[in-house]
């Protein structure tokens, strides 16, 4: 075990101490499983792959969908929670295809707002960027909480980033793509479209990878080989969207 890999569990393992049974169980069997196979695998970038990978996704249909479902269940939420936000989180998971059941929907929908809402103050924009994100990482197969805490290192949700590379958007996704999957004309700013992108481009290093999660987000930074940057994100994911 490398020296980062050792001082990530050690942080971490710490923080959730206070947790039992089987959360606390999962979290480090998951942190574990991310650290003890993060040895890098030699070969080079399968560049046309990706470009097939993200052809045939980008090209879906707009999986959010309009409808809005009838009634839904009532779930057990915090009394002190805003009834107005209330209110909005249930016409969110109502709306979210991405979860099995509207109860689940709004658990999850309430456990990330209020980390969120250190970033994004409007209630209405927070929910629905948690229910494009959690969609389009469930339609990639990846965790929507990796892709949260990624989001936070990359832009700190901000849709219109730009770094000194050129990359564009809330995931941060090199504008070469587009030209590489025949779609110029898409707009990276706008946040399913970068989203469905960049969620693409992970579950493809990760398949890379064989699911170790520190070399693929290596290799989406473009620092593959080390690991401060996936440390980062897996410090985000620990603290503030596990």
């Amino acid at each position: 075990m490398t020296l980062w890999q050792t001082g990530f569990l050690n942080r971490h393992l710490k923080r959730i101490g206070h947790r039992q049974g089987h959360t606390l169980l999962g979290t480090a069997c998951f942190m574990l499983s991310v650290l003890l196979l993060a040895t890098p695998l030699q070969g080079g970038e399968p560049g046309a792959a990706l470009s097939n990978t993200l052809r045939a996704n980008v090209l879906g249909t707009n999986v959010l969908g309009a409808n809005v479902l009838g009634a839904i269940e009532e779930a057990i939420l915090d009394p002190a929670l805003d009834p107005t936000l209330v209110s909005k989180l249930k016409l969110a998971a109502a709306a979210a295809p991405s979860f099995d059941n509207h109860y689940d929907a709004q658990v999850w929908l309430v456990s990330k707002d209020l980390p969120l809402s250190a970033l994004i103050k409007d209630a209405d924009q927070r929910l629905k960027l948690l229910t494009l994100i959690h969609s389009e990482a469930t339609l990639a197969k990846v965790s929507p909480e990796i892709v949260l805490a990624l989001i936070e290192v990359e832009s700190g949700f901000d849709s219109y980033a730009v770094s000194s590379a050129g990359a564009q958007g809330i995931m941060q996704v090199m504008p070469f793509w587009k030209k590489e999957i025949g779609r110029p004309e898409d707009n990276l700013i706008n946040m399913q479209t970068n989203l469905r992108y960049g969620c693409t481009i992970l579950k493809h290093y990760l398949d890379i990878e064989q699911g170790r999660l520190a070399d693929a987000l290596a290799r989406y930074n473009g620092s593959y080989g080390q690991y401060w940057y996936a440390e980062r994100v897996l410090d985000a994911w620990a603290e503030r969207w596990r």
